[in-house]
């Protein structure tokens, strides 16, 4: 959340100011500004009244990469969802990876099929 940070340090305003603001405390402020925190519309709309700007100004939207597991295995019918963040650069190295897996796969395949032929 670049915008709201370089706003907020040209006003001259604390993380700690701003998390007033917000009605939180400053760890969460600072994870808001982060990006590890979403920032709700509502918040959005304070900061950019403190700020004396427009909320088109300063909002971004930042996409996580989230990683949804449902755990079925304790048979109680109820799922159990959570959601992580992950970082672009492990997502990254997750999606070389698997490119990498699914070649040494295919050349698996054509090996097998070497194989069997010269049966």
């Amino acid at each position: 959340m670049e915008k709201l940070r370089n706003l907020r340090k040209q006003r001259g305003y604390t993380q700690e100011y701003m998390s007033k603001i917000l009605s939180t405390d400053v760890s969460n402020y600072s994870r808001k500004e982060s990006g590890d925190v979403k920032i709700f519309d509502d918040e959005w709309e304070k900061l950019a009244a403190a700020l004396d700007v427009p909320v088109e100004e300063i909002k971004e939207e930042r996409t996580a990469n989230v990683v949804n597991f449902n755990d079925t295995s304790t048979n109680s019918g109820a799922f159990l969802n959570n959601y992580y963040n992950v970082p672009n650069q492990v997502m990254d190295n997750l999606q070389d990876y698997i490119k990498l897996l699914k070649e040494q796969v295919e050349s698996l395949k054509q090996e097998l099929e070497t194989y069997k032929a010269g049966k």
